[in-house]
């Protein structure tokens, strides 16, 4: 349990749990399950089915400790005592929570090193910022979230150097990230700004903030910056941050991951040169294999954007890369498969299909759906909703049934009812269903204007 202590008394087959801190009830949690520890490190250990076990005590053994000790330097001591993980089954529905004392993770992130360190990390930065410190109602998400992907990003980067890691980018994370970051840039120096930090999470521990009480607390650490009025500045008020819709005001400076994305666009402009033939001969000798995670999915990213593709360019791409990319992290066959459904690619549907009987977590489910139910695919996107349903958690199984219902009659929505013949007969009928919790977002939102629906 998400606790600082906890006993089991085998005699009366009773666990007792203990928390010393206060904590607001959204991060009190319990898992069961058969599950065996193993420490990788001195206030750490790993708890996870025994056939996954191995793996994860490999992957991690050592590194929390050293993430752990990176973000005591930067933001002051650890309050939580442990800090241990659990590995869920497929069937969490979301890749990781940062349940106190022991954050909840999705095992399928073992696929992948990369993505493992960006997860964990950015759930050890909640350990300040959203469990010590946390926002005081759900529209200032961002407090928890934003901060905690800079603290990520400090945390990675004093650990190994530059990051130009843009894995998270999810609005509340990377839009709140933006304007935290803008504020370390006002005052000139982050360490400067990590001092800040360390400062508000003393000042605040344990109690839930708003926003406005990080902008009083930012402006009185730097009282030259209050007498600049850096917060009435034209074009970039702290209130426009907050409630202004559209991009983030100011971004942060990537260019020193530019070695890394060069070879990425590089390999894009291949794909799409004309003639076809040239291009792909001069794009298959190239290596992907060898990249970073991040440069693959960057890659994937700039197709997926690019779509429609004409179809001679898919089958190229599938030809080139879909058996390669088939064996590789969930991040990366995400990003293909979305392609290949955008582009009706029938020939790789099997992969859909498979993939949607394996991943049953938010990130990886709801964009395959959401793109199979916008073009001709929507029959397949049924079908396999009704073989898996069963092993959805009810809140995303929910999820799917509105995203499936659009398009459909009224008496045609999908429940756990009904077979797949009765619904497929009606899966191509226009009149639109009321969506009844996740509406679709819209370009142009503010900072403080997010749906927690899901």
């Amino acid at each position: 349990m998400s606790a600082t202590q906890s006993t089991y008394v085998e005699e009366e087959g009773v666990y007792r749990f203990h928390m010393e801190h206060p904590v607001p009830a959204y991060l009190v949690a319990l898992v069961a399950g058969d599950l065996q520890p193993a420490d990788i490190g001195p206030r750490s250990r790993v708890w996870a089915e025994p056939c996954l076990l191995p793996t994860a005590t490999s992957k991690l053994s050592g590194a929390v400790e050293q993430w752990l000790s990176a973000a005591e330097r930067l933001y002051g001591p650890y309050m939580w005592g442990r800090y241990d993980i659990v590995f869920l089954p497929p069937s969490f529905p979301i890749v990781a929570m940062e349940n106190p004392c022991l954050t909840f993770i999705i095992s399928s992130i073992l696929e992948s090193d990369e993505f493992l360190v960006i997860d964990v990390i950015h759930e050890v930065a909640h350990s300040w910022f959203g469990n010590a410190v946390t926002n005081a109602t759900w529209e200032e998400m961002w407090l928890s979230e934003g901060l905690a992907t800079y603290a990520q990003r400090r945390i990675t980067t004093e650990t190994y150097g530059v990051n130009p890691s843009h894995l998270m980018n999810l609005f509340t994370y990377e839009k709140g990230y933006c304007f935290v970051y803008y504020l370390s840039q006002l005052c000139g120096d982050p360490q400067r700004f990590d001092d800040f930090l360390r400062a508000y999470v003393e000042k605040y521990k344990f109690t839930s903030v708003v926003a406005q009480d990080l902008l009083d607390s930012f402006l009185s650490f730097f009282p030259e910056l209050k007498e600049q009025s850096v917060d009435c500045r034209a074009g970039l008020e702290f209130e426009r941050w907050l409630n202004a819709t559209g991009p983030p005001l100011a971004e942060p400076d990537l260019s020193q991951g530019s070695s890394l994305t060069r070879p990425v666009e590089a390999l894009f402009q291949l794909w799409t040169a004309e003639p076809l033939d040239q291009a792909a001969a001069s794009a298959s000798a190239i290596d992907i294999s060898k990249w970073r995670t991040f440069q693959t999915a960057l890659f994937l990213d700039r197709l997926l954007d690019g779509s429609p593709l004409p179809q001679e360019v898919v089958m190229s791409l599938s030809k080139c890369y879909s058996s390669l990319l088939d064996s590789m992290n969930a991040e990366i066959r995400i990003r293909w498969l979305q392609i290949v459904v955008r582009n009706d690619y029938y020939p790789d549907l099997h992969r859909v299909r498979r993939f949607l009987e394996s991943q049953m977590s938010r990130m990886y489910t709801i964009p395959l759906y959401e793109d199979l139910c916008t073009g001709a695919l929507k029959s397949f996107a049924l079908e396999v909703f009704y073989q898996t349903q069963g092993r959805l958690h009810p809140n995303l199984r929910r999820t799917i049934q509105q995203i499936l219902s659009q398009g459909l009659g009224p008496s045609a929505e999908p429940s756990a009812e009904q077979g797949s013949a009765g619904a497929d007969s009606e899966a191509d009928t226009d009149t639109p269903a009321l969506l009844l919790g996740d509406e679709a977002p819209s370009s142009a939102i503010s900072l403080r204007d997010v749906n927690v629906s899901a």
